[in-house]
């Protein structure tokens, strides 16, 4: 058997180590193009749910650009804040400054006749980050649609909360009530008024994720209030 010295075997290492990190690198470099395009792709497609249209990864764009006529940023005071991208902002990183600081995407569309102003909503279930879109008529109180998706919730409980069944509670309800900001309350299982306009059910055995969603649905449109109250019909 051919045996190898120390020296050899220490070259031959840092050669291979140093072309795998070379095939990876380029690799990441090729695909991170496609990635990013993926992401924008995605984000447009759950932007359409929430105002009821459905798209494929073919057509979200074309899609997109029909029925989202309008897009900017506001400030905590509902001032449009010039020179930002509403469709680049971060939500994760906007929601770690301070309120005064943070810059709040807005997406208008044109559908059935009027204007529906589309929200975007993070925050924290029982795994991990949750997110989605609130959808609101042109009074700034109903809500026309929503969508919402997690990263790692448990399947078949807090996960539920992607699915048309808990989402399509939120359709028709308000978020102002007799002229102030009270949100939709989203409280346990079962125990929701079918005939209030202000509240739904959580999801059965994923409370945490359920109270994830109230909190989240609570912090993120409170903070366009001012907005909402300036532009309200």
């Amino acid at each position: 058997m051919r045996s190898y010295s120390n020296t050899y075997i220490f070259i031959f290492s840092s050669i291979m180590v140093v072309t795998v990190a070379a095939v990876l690198s380029i690799a990441a470099m090729t695909l991170q193009p496609l990635q990013k395009k993926n992401v924008e792709i995605n984000k447009k497609q759950n932007i359409l749910t929430s105002i009821n249209i459905e798209s494929t990864a073919a057509n979200a764009e074309s899609l997109y650009d029909k029925y989202i006529i309008e897009s900017y940023a506001v400030n905590s005071k509902g001032k449009v804040k010039e020179g930002v991208n509403a469709f680049e902002v971060d939500m994760k990183k906007e929601l770690a400054k301070p309120l005064e600081e943070q810059s709040l995407p807005v997406f208008i569309s044109s559908l059935e006749g009027s204007k529906k102003y589309i929200i975007p909503v993070y925050g924290k279930g029982l795994w991990g980050p949750i997110w989605g879109y609130v959808a609101l008529n042109d009074d700034l109180s109903t809500i026309y649609g929503a969508v919402f998706s997690h990263k790692a919730e448990t399947p078949g409980l807090g996960a539920e909360i992607n699915t048309k069944e808990f989402q399509e509670q939120f359709f028709g309800k308000e978020i102002f009530k007799l002229g102030e900001f009270v949100s939709v309350s989203v409280l346990k299982s079962g125990s929701a008024d079918p005939e209030s306009k202000y509240q739904v059910d959580g999801i059965s055995g994923g409370t945490i994720t359920s109270v994830g969603v109230d909190q989240m649905l609570r912090d993120c449109l409170s903070s366009y209030e001012p907005y909402f109250k300036k532009h309200k019909k």
